[in-house]
Order: C-alpha cells, then structure tokens, then sequence
C-alpha cells in the first residue's frame, strides 16, 4: 500500500513534457485553421465591417492608410478566427492537462464549467458584434463634426473590434469566476452582495480599460458585467444551499449508523447492569480520544493502514483459534491506562475462550478494518463518495485508532 506512487509524485520533467506536447497541439490546431481561413479573409472582413459601414454616410467607405494593410489586415483577421474556432479545443487541451490530478468529485464540477465558460465566451462576442457595434459606430458618427469626413482605416477598425470581442467574452466569464471564488471558500455569497458596490463600481473601470475611449461601449459592457456577477451570486446560494442539504444528509447518516452499532452492542451484552456500567468508560474514553487527536502525516497514515492490514491477515490465518486472536486484536485495540479498562479486556477474552465465539464488538471492529483497506482501494480508483461513506461508517462504528484513521483520510479528501 505505502510502496503505491500517487499520479502528483511524478518527476517534474514529465509534467513538462507533457505540457510541451499539448501545447504544439494548440499551435497546429491554430495553424491549420489558419491555412483553411486565410483565403477567405476578404469575405470574413466583409461580414464583420458590416457594421460600420452601415453606420457611414452614404458615398464614403473604409480606407486603407497603410502600404501592407491591405494584406496584412486579412491575415491577422484569418488569424484571430482561428482562435476563435479552435477555443473548444484549447480549452479540451488545457483541461486533459489539469485533470488526471483532480479528484473525481472536482472533475464533475468542473467539466461543466469548462463547458458553460466555452459558451458564455462565444455569447459575449456575439453580443459584442451583434449589440455593440451597431449602436457604438453610428453614435461615432453622429457626433463628427460636420466639415470632416468619417472613413475609418481597415487595421484600426480590425483591432477595435477584436479588442471588443475579447473584452466581452472575457466579461461573460464573470459568473464562473464567482461561482469558483465561492465554491474554493475564498469567499461566500453573503460576503460578495455586500461588496456589490464596489463590483459595480469595478465593471466601470474595467470597461473604461478594454473598450474605445467613449462612454457609450463603456457602459454597454459594465452593465452585463454587472448583470451576470448577479447571476453568478444567485448561482453559488443556490450551489451553497445544496452542499449545506448534503452535508446535513451526511451527518444524519452518520448519526443512525451510530445509533445502529449502539443498538447491537447493547443486545449483545451479557446482563443491562454490566452495560450501563461500561457505558461512562467508554464515553470517557471517547473525550479522551477526541481531546488528543492529532492529525497524522502521509507516511504515518500509510503505516497505520499497514498495521491494520496485517492485524486482519494475522486474525484471518488464525484458522481453530479464532476465539483467541479475536481476544488479542480486541486487547491490542483496547489499550488504556487505566487498570478497569485492561480487566474488561481480560474478562472478554474469558468470555471468548468460554464460549467459543466473537464479540459482537470485536466483529465490529475487525469490520472497521476491513472497510479502511476498501477505503484505500477505492482512493486508488478515485471513487471517492464510496470511500467517504465507509468512512462515516467507520467513525461511528470503530475503536479510537480507527476513528483517528478515518479522520485523516477525510481531511485528505476535503483538502
């Protein structure tokens, strides 16, 4: 088990070979739909000049004002569409990058937020080209003054309307921003609403910063901005709520489990009197426990979870004498300072030797153990909601070592 090398420790230079090669896929991707594009760069420019040419005065048309913008305009046209196009598989790229070291619950959450980024990026140009430029161009223009003729250059139009393009997609991507801030507990919900003044006051600026020096597209992309980190916050409450119901099912969960083990050690105790007797002891021994709990490292959760491995394979190979190395893994278990303690130890093993079988509370601790090691290999196979479950299993039904296990483990798995 501990001689198991995790997918995170592998050596650096892997990582960056592997970066290396995802990353000239990206660059070929690019490239190939660049050749595809460039010959059709005239007719791309044609649909996007659309726009302001609507917005001209009838007669006066775009004008080229340097030597190599006629070719180099279509180019890098071809070359910001490309980029366009292939962002579904930049993105898949950098996510098969990311992902082999996320843990299975992270995958699931962040799958469909690559997906919704993807999406809100496209609709955010889309508004750029269908929203903004037509009203941006035409108060452009209706604000010239009368003796000067309007006739855009081909390259200053091209880059305003790329830089636009990419502003709002960007801005789009606010709610996955709050979405990840809240769900990385960065911060809450409650916290961002009584920050929203200055949110607002921030998409101003940030809209001052990415579009053309005119009120007009200033405000036209702070108001979405605005608008979707609302849709953002209503988003994460509603995550929130949810998480908050599980967590509640979880530790109800955990509750009639242990009101089940309680419930079966008490049938099978010999006589009430001794049971209610037992019954402070081991309420003591759990505070005890819970006071002096100390959160182990990895290498000593690895040689815990071997101990246990071999306690289980010793007790298994014991064949006729189950009854004994029942008695001695319950002692083992059981250990404590105190003298009443170590004789209720030894009056267990008298029972056992006397009657021939297990305890029901030795059968549930032998239980326990065989669920740690199950836990282990559904770690190794990433099913982590199946190992939390026998965990929760294991801390309502387990001695105080074992409980001490299954606490660590699930500080790993929250981390």
């Amino acid at each position: 088990m501990s001689d198991q090398t995790p997918l995170s420790e592998q050596p650096f230079i892997s990582h960056l070979i592997e970066l290396r090669d995802r990353l000239i896929r990206m660059v070929v991707a690019v490239l190939a739909l660049l050749v595809v594009f460039f010959p059709f760069g005239n007719d791309i420019f044609h649909v996007l000049a659309q726009p302001v040419m609507n917005a001209l005065p009838e007669g006066n048309s775009m004008v080229a004002t340097k030597v190599l913008s006629p070719f180099l305009t279509p180019l890098k046209l071809a070359f910001f569409a490309a980029v366009f196009g292939a962002m579904p598989y930049l993105l898949y790229q950098a996510w098969s990058f990311v992902a082999p070291g996320l843990y299975q619950h992270e995958k699931r959450l962040a799958l469909p937020l690559l997906l919704s980024s993807i999406v809100l990026f496209y609709l955010g140009a889309a508004f750029a080209y269908f929203a903004v430029l037509p009203v941006l161009f035409p108060f452009l223009v209706g604000v010239t003054p009368e003796d000067v003729e309007v006739m855009p250059d081909i390259a200053d139009y091209l880059d305003i309307a790329v830089r636009l393009f990419f502003a709002f997609g960007l801005a789009f991507e606010v709610p996955i921003a709050t979405i990840l801030l809240v769900l990385a507990k960065a911060t809450t919900p409650e916290r961002l609403a009584e920050k929203r003044p200055y949110v607002i006051v921030g998409a101003f600026v940030i809209g001052m910063l990415l579009t053309p020096p005119d009120v007009l597209s200033q405000t036209m992309l702070a108001f979405p901005m605005w608008l979707l980190f609302e849709v953002g916050l209503l988003v994460s409450r509603m995550l929130v709520a949810g998480r908050e119901v599980d967590d509640e099912d979880s530790s109800a969960g955990v509750s009639a489990a242990a009101a089940g083990a309680g419930a079966a050690a008490a049938a099978g105790g010999a006589d009430a009197a001794a049971t209610t007797a037992a019954a402070p002891a081991s309420a003591g021994m759990a505070a005890a426990a819970e006071a002096e709990f100390e959160p182990l490292d990895e290498q000593q959760m690895d040689e815990e979870l071997d101990r246990i491995e071999a306690e289980f394979d010793a007790l298994d190979g014991a064949g006729g004498n189950d009854a004994q190395a029942a008695a001695d893994l319950a002692a083992d278990h059981a250990k404590a300072p105190e003298e009443g303690t170590k004789s209720s130890v030894e009056d267990s093993a008298d029972m056992l030797d006397e009657e021939e079988t297990f305890p029901a509370r030795s059968a549930i601790e032998a239980m326990a153990d065989r669920k740690l090691e199950q836990v282990a290999a559904l770690r190794n196979t990433g099913a982590d909601d199946e190992a939390r479950r026998l965990l929760y299993e294991v801390l309502s039904e387990g001695n105080e070592t074992q409980v001490r296990v299954a606490r660590n483990i699930l500080e790993q798995l929250d981390d």
